[in-house]
C-alpha cells in the first residue's frame, strides 16, 4: 500500500494511504494531557473520522482548546438528548432546549407529560454514562435539507424545521448516536467514550447539564451561584416569548413578513422601560449618590451610561459621568503582563488610593478637581475640571472594576448601587443550538473597532483571547455583587451586523491562525437573513457598534 508523509505538531511522520486522523491522534496522544478531539488541518478544522492528507500540517486540539471545548459541549448535548428521550419516550416531550449557559453550566429546559425530579435526572445520567461505557460512535451523514426538515418533524424538534425553511444550501449534516438523529452547529467529538466528565442537577424550574471548565477538561465544575445572572436571562427569555422571537427562524420568519420595524421599536422600547424602571429605583434611595456600572467588553457600557442619566434627569437627579479610567496610573508606573505588555485590565493599573481620597471628599460636599487619563501621552492630566456633589447631584461611574469592592473599599455601601451590563444573547439558533454570548460581543467589537479605530477582523480576533481573559479574572467573579442587572442584547441585532462584519470576517486571510475563527463566524452568520439599520433609533446601544448614535460615544 502507498505511503503519505505528513507533519504532526512540527515533525514528520508516514502513515499508509486511507490512515484517518484517529490513527494519528491515538499516536501522539501521550504527549497530551488531555484526549486529542478535533484537528486543524492546514488551517482548517476537522473532526478525527477524516482520512490524512499527503504533506498535510496538523495540530492536534483538546478541550483546553476553545474549538475542542466547543465540540465536547455539542458532544454532551446530543448525549443528553439521546438518554432523555429513551428514558421519557419522544411521545411525551413537546420540547426539550438549550436555554443558556451558567458559567461552564447549560441550563436546559424540558417540556412535556412527565415530573422533571431527582429521580428522572438520576435515570437520565445512569442513562448516559452507560453509553459513554459502549463507546458509540457519533455518525455524521450529509442530506439533502428536505430529508432534514422531515426528521426534524418526526422528532417534534419544529424549530429546527423552521431554521432549515431558510437555509440556503441544499444539503445538511446530520449527527446520531446510536439511531437518534439531530443537528447540531459545528463539530463533534469521535464516540460517545470521550463524554465522560458530566453531571446534571435540577436547577429552578429546568435543570443544568454540568460540564469541566478549559482550564481542567478532567473537572466538573460545580453548580453556579448565579441566581442574578438567571433571573436576567429568564426575564430576557421572557422578552423573546413575548415579542415572538425565540430563535433565528423565526426572525427570519418576521424579516419575511415585513415586521423588522415594529420588531425594533417594540425592543427599544423595552430598554426605555427598563431603564426607566433602573432610574426609578435610583431615585428612591437618596442616599444612593454613587451608581457604579461594569461589564465586558462590548456589552453597551458607554451607550447604557448615557441613557441612564437622561432618565435620572427626567427623575429631577444631576447625574454627572465619570470614567474610572480616568485613574489610570502613568503608564510607565503600569503592570505588565507576562508577555511584557502593559496590563490595563488589573485593578492595579488605577490609583486606587487617589479615587477612594476623591470620591470619599465628594460624598463629604467638598469641591474636588477631576482628573483625565491622557491615553496619548500616558499622563494623569488635571485640566480644571472641577466637582462639588448638591443634594440633587448623583455620580455615574463607568469601569471594569465596578463591581469590586477592592476599588470602591473606603465608600459606604448605603452610598453604592452596582449595576452589571452584559449582551447576553436571548436567541438562539434553534432548540438545541444556542448562540455564545461572546460571540454576539465579538461580532460587536469587531465593527466598532473597524468603524472607529481601522483595525481588521483579524485583528480583533487575535486581541480577543486576551480581552476574555482579563473579563474572566476582573469582572465575572463579580457579577453576583450587582444591585440591579441589565442586558444589552438585542434581538434583532445579528442580523444587522451581518451586513456589516461579513465583509470584514471575509478579509481575513485564509493562511493566517485568525482564518479558523472567521470561517466559524461566516457560518454562523449565513443562518440569518440581513435587514437595513435605517430604522434604528440615534440612541440604541446598537448605533455605538455600527455609528450614527446620538451620543458621543
Amino acid at each position: 500500500m502507498d505511503k503519505i508523509n505528513v507533519t504532526i505538531e512540527g515533525q514528520q511522520k508516514e502513515y499508509e494511504d486511507g490512515a484517518l486522523l484517529l490513527d494519528a491522534a491515538r499516536d501522539v496522544q501521550d504527549q497530551f494531557p488531555n484526549d486529542i478531539l478535533l484537528a486543524n488541518v492546514d488551517g482548517k478544522l476537522q473532526e478525527l473520522h477524516k482520512e490524512l492528507k499527503p504533506d498535510s500540517k496538523i495540530h492536534f486540539l483538546t478541550a483546553k482548546d476553545r474549538p475542542g471545548q466547543l465540540a465536547y459541549q455539542r458532544s454532551a448535548i446530543l448525549l443528553l438528548l439521546k438518554a432523555f428521550y429513551e428514558v421519557v419516550d419522544t411521545e411525551n416531550i413537546r420540547k426539550l432546549s438549550v436555554e443558556f449557559s451558567l458559567g461552564d453550566a447549560l441550563f436546559l429546559e424540558p417540556d412535556g407529560d412527565f415530573t422533571l425530579d431527582q429521580a428522572l435526572l438520576d435515570q437520565v445520567g445512569r442513562r448516559m454514562r452507560e453509553y459513554v461505557d459502549q463507546q458509540i460512535p457519533i455518525i455524521k451523514r450529509n442530506v439533502h435539507t428536505d430529508e432534514a426538515i422531515e426528521i426534524f418533524h418526526k422528532h417534534h424538534m419544529y424549530d429546527k424545521e423552521k431554521l432549515f425553511h431558510f437555509r440556503r444550501v441544499s444539503r445538511a449534516n446530520i449527527y446520531s448516536i446510536g439511531g437518534f438523529e439531530d443537528y447540531h452547529y459545528g463539530y463533534m467529538v469521535q464516540n460517545t467514550g470521550y463524554l465522560r466528565y458530566f453531571d446534571l442537577a435540577l436547577y429552578q424550574h429546568g435543570m443544568l447539564l454540568l460540564l469541566p471548565g478549559a482550564a481542567d477538561p478532567t473537572k466538573i465544575s460545580p453548580v453556579p451561584k448565579r441566581d442574578k445572572v438567571f433571573e436576567i436571562m429568564r426575564e430576557s427569555e421572557e422578552w423573546g416569548r413575548k415579542l415572538q422571537v425565540q430563535n433565528v427562524g423565526a426572525l427570519n420568519e418576521l424579516i419575511c413578513r415585513g415586521g423588522m420595524k415594529e420588531l425594533i421599536f417594540v425592543h427599544e422600547a423595552l430598554m426605555e422601560k427598563k431603564l426607566g424602571d433602573i432610574a426609578e429605583q435610583v431615585a428612591k434611595h437618596p442616599d444612593k449618590k454613587i451608581v457604579m456600572i461594569a461589564g465586558p467588553s462590548s456589552s453597551g457600557k458607554t451607550t447604557f451610561s448615557h441613557r441612564l442619566s437622561i432618565q435620572l434627569k427626567a427623575k429631577g437627579l444631576i447625574p454627572h459621568p465619570v470614567a474610572v479610567d480616568n485613574y489610570f496610573v502613568n503608564r510607565e508606573d503600569s503592570p505588565r503582563d507576562e508577555k511584557g505588555n502593559y496590563n490595563y485590565e488589573v485593578l492595579e493599573s488605577l490609583d486606587v488610593a487617589q479615587f477612594n481620597e476623591d470620591m470619599t471628599a465628594l460624598l463629604a460636599g467638598k469641591t474636588v478637581q477631576m482628573p483625565t487619563y491622557n491615553f496619548v501621552t500616558g499622563l494623569r492630566e488635571y485640566k480644571g475640571n472641577v466637582l462639588k456633589l448638591g443634594k440633587d447631584d448623583i455620580l455615574v461611574l463607568e469601569g471594569i472594576h465596578c463591581l469590586n469592592e477592592k476599588l470602591s473599599y473606603s465608600l459606604p455601601k448605603e452610598n453604592k448601587i452596582k449595576i452589571y451590563i452584559s449582551a447576553l444573547t436571548q436567541l438562539n439558533i434553534d432548540e438545541h443550538n444556542r448562540i455564545p454570548t461572546t460571540d454576539g460581543r465579538l461580532l460587536r467589537r469587531m465593527v466598532r473597532d473597524a468603524r472607529t479605530r481601522g483595525a481588521s477582523a483579524q485583528d480583533t480576533i487575535r486581541r480577543w483571547p486576551s480581552v476574555r481573559q482579563g473579563e474572566e479574572d476582573n469582572i465575572f467573579p463579580y457579577q453576583e455583587e450587582a444591585d440591579i442587572m441589565f442586558n444589552s442584547a438585542l434581538v434583532y441585532e445579528l442580523a444587522v451586523l451581518k451586513q456589516y462584519v461579513e465583509p470584514l470576517l471575509f478579509g481575513v486571510p485564509r493562511d493566517s491562525a485568525e482564518y479558523m475563527e472567521a470561517k466559524r463566524l461566516l457560518k454562523f452568520l449565513d443562518y440569518f437573513l440581513g435587514v437595513s439599520s435605517e430604522e434604528i433609533p440615534g440612541n440604541s446601544l446598537l448605533r455605538e457598534f455600527i455609528g450614527g448614535s446620538s451620543f458621543d460615544v
